[in-house]
C-alpha cells in the first residue's frame, strides 16, 4: 500500500484542521511553544526529523508528503537549532548535526540565489524559484481551472510561479503579484512570485549565516567560522544595498522584472529587525516612524498582512501569528523606547483578540481577522482552520516576548471575567500547567503524529474537545 506521507523519525505535532502532517516553517514556533512549555524533548525529536530529512533529500520539503519534496519552505533549521540550545546547551547535538546545518543552507545558496547589480556592486541574495510546472497536487483542480484558458507555456508558468509562491509560505498575497501598488485589480493569474526578492526570506538567511558562525566559533572552528563571518557581512551589505529605501525608512521587497522596489506595506519589510540583519542602529526609530506613518497601527485586532484586499488570505483583513511574532520581538529588543511602545501595544493587543475569539469560539484559530470586533480569519483556498495549539503555542511567544510588560489586569478589563489559569495558559507562560499536564498542549485539534507506522498513530481520541470538555 503506498501512503504519501514522508517517513521520519520522531514524534511531532501537526498544525491540526486540515493540515495532518508537518509542515516547515509552522514548526519554528511550535517549537518555540513547546520549549517555552518544557517540552525540550519533543522539540528536539521536531528538529531531529527535519535534520533527517536533509541527510535524505539534501533539503526540507515544504510539508510532510511526498508531493512537497520539489519545493521547500522559509529557512528556519538553524534558527530551530539555535532555540533549542538556548534551552538545553547541548553543545553534542550541534556538533554531530552542524554539517546539515549547513547542507541545507547550501540547498538555498545553490537553488535560490540570483545576482543583483546596484550601481558597481554585484550581490547575491535569495528568492524562491521552484522550477516545476504542472498543478500543485494538494490543488490540482484549482490550479487547472485557473490556467484552463491559458496556452501550454502559459500554464506551465504559472503553475510554477504558484509553487514558488507556496514554497514562500505566502500562499497566496498580493506580494507576489505583478499588478501593484495596490488597489490596482490582480487576481491569482497574475502570480510572479519569482520575480520577487523578498526581504523576509534574505533577513532570515542572514540570521542563519549569523548562527553558523556563532556555532563554529563555539565548536572550535574558526576557518568556518571565518567563512560565515565573510558571508553574513556580504548579506549585510547586500540587504542594504538592495532592499532599504531611504525614502520609506523601511526595507522593501526588490521586483526584478520591474527592476524596482515594491513600495506596499508587508510586516515581513520589518523582518531584519527580528533577525539583526542591519548595521545602522538608527533601523528601528526609522521603522517606528514607518509604521506610524501608515495605517497599520489603527488596527486593534493584530497587524494586518497587507492593506490590499485582494481575497487571498495573506492580504488585509487576515493577521497571521509568526508576522505578529516577528514584528513584536523585533520592536521589543530594539534599544529605542517607542519601539518597546509599540512592540507592548501590538502583543497586548494580539493576546486580547486571542483571548476574546477563545472566549466566544472555544477553539483558536491560524489566521484573524483585524476589522471591526474581531473574528477568525478567511479568504484564500479553503475555509479557516482550527489550529488549537499551534497558535497557542505561537500566542505564548507574543505573551513571553513582553510578559513583564503585558497587563493582566488590562487583558481581563476587555475580555470580560475568565477563569484565572485559562487565560494564563493561553496569552502568557504555559510552563507551569505543562509541567503538570503536558499532554494538554493537544487539546482541541492538534494531532501528535509517530509516522514509523503508516498512516501513523493517530491520537485525536485524545486531543478532542469531547475528552477535554471538563478541562476546557
Amino acid at each position: 500500500m503506498f501512503y504519501s506521507q514522508i517517513y521520519v523519525p520522531h514524534p511531532l505535532m501537526v498544525p491540526g484542521g486540515r493540515f495532518i502532517e508537518y509542515y516547515y516553517w509552522d514548526s519554528y514556533w511550535v517549537i518555540e511553544g513547546l520549549l517555552l512549555s518544557e517540552m525540550a524533548v519533543t522539540a528536539k525529536g521536531m528538529i531531529q526529523n527535519f535534520l533527517y530529512l536533509v541527510e535524505r533529500y539534501g533539503h526540507i520539503p515544504n510539508g510532510g508528503r511526498v508531493y512537497y519534496l520539489r519545493r521547500s519552505q522559509p529557512p528556519f533549521l538553524t534558527l530551530m537549532m539555535d532555540a533549542y540550545l538556548a534551552h538545553a546547551n547541548d553543545t553534542e547535538f550541534l556538533r554531530e548535526n552542524i554539517h546539515l546545518l549547513e547542507v541545507e543552507y547550501e540547498f538555498w545558496q545553490r537553488n535560490r540565489s540570483v545576482s543583483i547589480t546596484v550601481g558597481d556592486r554585484n550581490h547575491t541574495l535569495n528568492y524562491y524559484n521552484v522550477q516545476i510546472g504542472e498543478p500543485r497536487p494538494e490543488s490540482y483542480s484549482k490550479d487547472w481551472e485557473l490556467a484552463a484558458d491559458l496556452n501550454e507555456d502559459a500554464r506551465q508558468e504559472l503553475w510554477a510561479e504558484l509553487k514558488s509562491a507556496a514554497e514562500s509560505g505566502w500562499d497566496f498575497s498580493s506580494r507576489w503579484f505583478l499588478s501593484w501598488p495596490p488597489p490596482l485589480p490582480a487576481t491569482l493569474k497574475d502570480t510572479k512570485a519569482r520575480a520577487v526578492v523578498p526581504v523576509d526570506l534574505n533577513a532570515f538567511l542572514c540570521k542563519t549565516e549569523h548562527l553558523l558562525a556563532s556555532f563554529y566559533r563555539r565548536l572550535g572552528n574558526t576557518t568556518k567560522a571565518a567563512q560565515f563571518q565573510a558571508t553574513l557581512e556580504r548579506r549585510l551589505e547586500a540587504v542594504q544595498a538592495v532592499f532599504w529605501n531611504e525614502a520609506a525608512g523601511v526595507w522593501l521587497d526588490f521586483n526584478l522584472l520591474k527592476k524596482q522596489p515594491n513600495p506596499a506595506f508587508y510586516p515581513s519589510n520589518l523582518a531584519p529587525l527580528w533577525t539583526d540583519c542591519f548595521s545602522d542602529q538608527a533601523a528601528a526609530e526609522r521603522a517606528v516612524r514607518y509604521l506610524e506613518g501608515s495605517t497599520v497601527l489603527s488596527y486593534k485586532n493584530g497587524l494586518p498582512t497587507s492593506l490590499a484586499r485582494t481575497g487571498e488570505q495573506w492580504d488585509l483583513p487576515n493577521a497571521w501569528p509568526p508576522l505578529q511574532h516577528m514584528v513584536i520581538a523585533g520592536l521589543a529588543k530594539s534599544s529605542s523606547s517607542r519601539a518597546k511602545e509599540i512592540a507592548f501595544a501590538l502583543a497586548q493587543n494580539w493576546v486580547r483578540t486571542n483571548f476574546a475569539l477563545y472566549k466566544k469560539y472555544q477553539a483558536m484559530f491560524e489566521k484573524y481577522n483585524v476589522d471591526g470586533d474581531g473574528k477568525p480569519g478567511a479568504g484564500g483556498e479553503y475555509q479557516v482552520q482550527v489550529r488549537a495549539c499551534t497558535e497557542m503555542l505561537q500566542c505564548l511567544q507574543g505573551g513571553d516576548v513582553c510578559s513583564q510588560s503585558l497587563s493582566m489586569e488590562n487583558v481581563l478589563s476587555s475580555c470580560g471575567e475568565a477563569p484565572f489559569w485559562k487565560l494564563w495558559f493561553i496569552s502568557l507562560h504555559a510552563a507551569a500547567l505543562c509541567k503538570l499536564l503536558p499532554w494538554i498542549t493537544g487539546a482541541c485539534a492538534l494531532l501528535i503524529l509517530h509516522s514509523p507506522l503508516p498512516g501513523g498513530i493517530w491520537l485525536d481520541q485524545w486531543c478532542s474537545p469531547a475528552a477535554l470538555g471538563p478541562l476546557w
